[in-house]
């Protein structure tokens, strides 16, 4: 099992950052190098407790799918996507905000687990944890640039 930590500083409201980090056509556009797209569930606006979204995007040069649920939600301090259908063995996010003065601290604590046994362990060593950090650096980047602009 992988576990990927980040912690991004977001000179903006808490809840201006926690309403925008479930805003799946925000999502789109943020990590559109990975041409995502949402194709069914919830395929546009907020994502909210219990509900789902399927996505479609193009990682390591193959068009995958990864179907997740929000399975926690406490505004505007955590929302939790865990998958429930996708390449993973097992898949969960954990979106975190604090308030740190006039500044939302926001983590991201993704786990998961590859399929393949000791392949897969080398594929996420070698390949995957980079290409998930990355992906979330570059989407928190985002963020962080719509929110201070």
């Amino acid at each position: 099992m992988t576990t990927i930590s980040l912690t991004t500083q977001i000179n903006a409201p808490i809840l201006e950052v926690f309403e925008l980090s479930r805003d799946i056509d925000f999502h789109k556009t943020s990590v559109s190098d990975t041409q995502e797209e949402a194709i069914a569930g919830v395929t546009s606006g907020k994502i909210g407790m219990g509900e789902t979204v399927r996505w479609r995007g193009k990682h390591f040069g193959v068009f995958l799918t990864h179907e997740s649920k929000i399975t926690a939600f406490h505004s505007p301090s955590l929302f939790t996507d865990e998958m429930i259908s996708g390449r993973f063995k097992s898949f969960r996010h954990e979106h975190r905000f604090r308030e740190s003065g006039n500044k939302t601290i926001m983590e991201d604590i993704l786990t998961y687990e590859t399929p393949y046994g000791i392949f897969g362990r080398l594929f996420d060593t070698f390949f995957l944890e980079k290409h998930l950090t990355t992906f979330l650096q570059q989407r928190n980047l985002n963020l962080k640039k719509a929110l201070e602009s």
